[in-house]
């Protein structure tokens, strides 16, 4: 690259860079003559020129954007640079990349501003017509972005043709700056200006060097209510509310010390409001050499007031007014990203053009210094690289441990130095560490395709800019991870709160998965193990794209579940990888006619797009509850993505509190069936048929079917022409109220066959419950035994202890009870029971429930015995499931909230005979 500078000298008519600068080695020459440029007015004279030839190679775009910004630099433009640069770098590109061409690029200097010349040599190319208007492309294409830019960011721009040779122009002006001002910015429209209030109230507060308050003006009284009397000799710190920053200790206090300060944070008023300020400190000392502070306040949307404007990066180290400038600035420039991806990425792209590499990249250490991790890159295939993790200590010696810098004349002399570079055809390499207060931080390395380019020199230009930005990437990391940490501490209680909130093990699983993915992960698989003797098996998969499902779950099933390791932490599994790539390999050399057909095994295969699916990272954590493997959660990312480590760390938590949850849900479900089929045991399987008589049972437990209900029924043949039938209820619920159920069912048949009669059947039945002790139980039953006549009536013959008595509806709409309370069974050694007889005519029906029936409540009130009748009534000439069905409704309409107890019903009805 070859420079020139002509001072105060008018150029020719046909300026040449050819002819004007020797060509640099190993560049072609162009000595035609340039096209004939505009004609320019006498503030036009070309006061320095610069020009520079780049080959037709992808990291002559780099090359070229250094060489307009250290033009730019060193001709002191730096308000124009960024401009400047972002132009040269689309139409170099254009010629470089599009065009395929060198590119000859001439800076010109003059007193108004710049104008920059872009020229490449594609042979064939259709000249434009001068009428016709230019039309402006998409801008997300790769081609014409350049002459958009150039409308849009230049004062003035053109196109000059020939038959060999395009050359772009644009010019940029400086903007007009009054004379001896230290800076300023260009004339706005009113609708661009900065925001404010009618009346901008700047509030200028001063401290001594205790930091109590010693001046508070008017604008100060009207911004934050406080009387200069009673805010005068107080702490300012006492009414500033600071915005601590993870990572930083910098304080109010260490702030007002500063000889100069700026920023924004939070004064409460009078009524303890926080107002946001933007701030300006300056120390000074008075005549008596007494340090004190004088603080300018104004509100935040106002910032602009006393906000500085951006420095621009220039080549000196020095700014307008004579301080040293941020070496931090000088390299990233300014203003410097706000995140550390922008800032990261902003560092790789200043330290390729630095050393005008082909690739950069950086790498931020783990807490505990033992891997490091790629967060940012340029020139190498990021979505491949990205969240990769290499260790610090890759070898023996220096040059394999990121502490130290290192440089590699030749990758291919020692293949696998640097992981990271592997396929890449990188050749050499500088890598210097980042260090703060001596602990490593991270590492920046740059890379070219061409072995032997880089010296010591070279290596410690880099450590130069490490150093630079070293403290700003780990400030800016600490508040990145105090921001995830946060976020991760909201995720988990959220989580926390979903899985707790179900005890089912289907939605337990699908809510596993539905925070993973794609919070964590781009898809995730559980696999779950019943017993510590069992395999693995496939019990949810999820991907974020709903299309992939089937073929991943297709995938997985076919090969080996990972192992059940209860070491904690994250595991890399390879096998979905290796398994799809081999299945995607297998069918496209099908496709082509080189596989065999009939190896293809049944079921959906998994195709390319399954294979791209899991063609990442792919890591197991294992879900470990009570001190037993339950089974795995698997995460996966698409192709050659990594998961951060921070990703990993959240997921092993959320695995932790998974487990429990699906361990919570599978007890659960465990003692909810054995609950239900002790249910089921203590009712009848089935009811006998009963000639002559109708007979409906309905029976809803209450709860969630994890407790044993005290209610029961039963219906059972005593001998020929004579039925048996029981409803009762056990005092409370759980094992021993199951006991006494069970004990009263089964005596009742036993002791009903043996001839007994009812007063007799319940005695004994109220010795074996006295005699189960401290399980024992109160019982409350009613027993019937039941005898169809041939005239087409029913003999009844009943017994009532303690339960809710039956009803009898006749056909005439009339309700009466069937029998007499008698003493409930459970209490009492010697208890008296007697036998009631009734005929049920045909027509007749006889209700008999539980009290979850009659004790339905709505608030104070109780459908009690009264409305039990009134609702039966209702029911004349029903059947008995119709009886049976509209009692139900009508205690479920009752009250809104659903039964909190048992509810048995019992309705027999005799039709009597038929007509003949």
């Amino acid at each position: 690259m070859t420079t020139g500078l002509i001072s105060g000298e008018q150029p020719p008519e046909h300026p040449g860079p050819a002819d004007a600068f020797p060509a640099q080695q190993g560049q072609a020459r162009d000595d035609r003559p340039e096209p004939h440029a505009p004609e320019r007015t006498r503030s036009s004279v070309i006061t320095a020129r610069a020009a520079a030839s780049f080959e037709p190679v992808g990291r002559s775009v780099a090359t070229a954007r250094s060489f307009v910004r250290d033009t730019l630099q060193g001709w002191g433009f730096a308000d124009i640079i960024d401009d400047a640069v972002v132009l040269t770098s689309e139409l170099v590109t254009n010629a470089v990349v599009h065009a395929g061409t060198a590119a000859d690029v001439v800076c010109l200097r003059s007193g108004e501003g710049v104008r920059i010349e872009v020229a490449d040599h594609y042979p064939e190319r259709e000249l434009p017509l001068q009428s016709a208007a230019l039309t402006m492309t998409n801008p997300d294409q790769e081609g014409g972005r350049g002459l958009q830019l150039c409308a849009a960011l230049a004062s003035r721009w053109g196109v000059d043709y020939t038959t060999t040779r395009k050359q772009v122009w644009f010019q940029l002006d400086l903007p007009d700056r009054a004379v001896g001002t230290r800076s300023a910015g260009p004339a706005l429209p009113v609708e661009m200006l900065p925001a404010a209030d009618g009346r901008v109230r700047v509030a200028v507060v001063q401290i001594d060097r205790d930091g109590a308050v010693t001046s508070w003006n008017e604008d100060a009284e009207d911004l934050f209510g406080y009387q200069a009397a009673s805010v005068t000799g107080k702490p300012l710190t006492d009414l500033a509310a600071w915005p601590h920053t993870p990572g930083t200790s910098t304080g109010i206090a260490e702030a007002l010390r500063l000889s100069r300060w700026e920023g924004s944070y939070g004064i409460r008023d009078a009524v303890g409001r926080v107002v946001p300020v933007y701030a300006s400190h300056l120390r000074v000392r008075d005549p008596q050499g007494e340090p004190s502070t004088v603080c300018l306040l104004v509100r935040n949307e106002e910032r602009a007031v006393l906000q500085s404007p951006a420095r621009g990066a220039t080549g000196d180290t020095a700014g307008h007014d004579g301080r040293d400038a941020d070496p931090f600035e000088v390299f990233i420039g300014s203003p410097a990203p706000d995140d550390l991806d922008g800032l990261l990425q902003r560092t790789v792209e200043r330290a390729r053009d630095m050393l005008d590499a082909d690739a950069a990249f950086l790498l931020l250490a783990t807490d505990d210094e033992t891997e490091l991790e790629v967060r940012a890159s340029t020139g190498l295939p990021s979505a491949r690289q990205r969240f990769a993790r290499v260790p610090v200590e890759a070898g023996p010696g220096r040059y394999g441990s990121a502490r130290m810098p290192a440089v590699h004349d030749d990758l291919a002399a020692a293949p696998g130095a640097i992981p990271l570079l592997n396929g890449t055809g990188m050749r050499s390499v500088v890598t210097v560490p980042l260090k703060v207060e001596g602990r490593l931080t991270g590492s920046l390395g740059i890379a070219a395709e061409s072995p032997g380019r880089y010296s010591n020199e070279e290596a410690l230009r880099l450590q130069f800019a490490a150093d630079r930005i070293a403290l700003a990437v780990e400030s800016a990391r600490l508040g990145e991870l105090e921001r995830l940490r946060r976020g991760s501490l909201s995720f988990l209680v959220e989580a926390s709160d979903l899985l707790a909130g179900t005890l089912d093990r289907d939605q337990t699983l699908a809510l596993m998965a539905q925070m993973t993915v794609p919070t964590l992960a781009t898809w995730c698989a559980v696999y779950t193990i019943n017993d510590p003797s069992s395999e693995p098996y496939l019990s949810y998969v999820l991907h974020e794209d709903e299309d992939r499902i089937d073929g991943l779950k297709a995938l997985l099933s076919k090969i080996s579940p990972p192992d059940p390791v209860p070491t904690p932490g994250a595991r890399v599994w390879t096998a979905p990888f290796d398994a799809a790539h081999e299945a995607a390999l297998r069918s496209s050399m099908r496709s082509l006619g080189l596989g065999e057909p009939t190896t293809v095994s049944s079921g959906i295969g998994p195709t390319l797009a399954t294979a791209s699916a899991v063609g990442g990272e792919t890591v197991v954590l294992p879900l470990v509850a009570r001190n037993r493997v339950i089974g795995m959660l698997t995460l996966g990312k698409p192709t050659d993505e990594h998961f951060r480590q921070e990703s990993l760390e959240l997921a092993e938590d959320l695995s932790r509190r998974a487990a429990l949850a699906l361990d919570n849900a599978r007890l659960y479900s465990e003692r909810m069936a054995i609950s239900q089929s002790l249910q089921r045991s203590l009712l009848p399987p089935e009811l006998p048929r009963i000639d002559g008589v109708e007979v409906e049972v309905i029976y809803q437990a209450a709860g969630e079917g994890n407790e044993v209900g005290g209610d029961f029924y039963d219906l059972f043949p005593i001998r020929d022409g004579a039925y048996g039938f029981a409803i009762g209820d056990v005092c409370g619920t759980g094992p021993n109220a199951a006991a006494v159920t069970g004990l009263a069912r089964h005596a009742l048949r036993l002791l009903a066959r043996e001839g007994l009669s009812g007063p007799a059947v319940l005695q004994r039945l109220n010795s074996a419950i006295l005699d189960e002790g401290e399980r024992s139980r109160f019982l409350t039953l009613l027993y019937g035994e039941l005898w169809p006549q041939e005239d087409g009536s029913a003999l009844l013959k009943v017994v009532c202890a303690g339960h809710p008595l039956p009803l009898r509806l006749r056909q005439d709409g009339t309700v009466e009870p069937a029998a007499e309370p008698q003493p409930l069974l459970g209490v009492m050694d010697d208890l008296e029971l007697y036998e009631e007889t009734r005929v049920l005519d045909p027509g007749d029906v006889l209700l008999c429930v539980t009290d979850g029936i009659t004790e339905r409540r709505e608030g104070m009130r109780m459908l009690g015995d009264d409305g039990l009748a009134d609702v039966l009534t209702t029911c004349t000439g029903l059947t008995a499931g119709a009886v049976a069905a509209r009692v139900l409704r009508a205690v479920e309409r009752f009250a809104s909230e659903p039964p909190s107890d048992d509810m048995a019903i019992l309705a027999m009805r005799v039709p009597g005979l038929p007509a003949d």
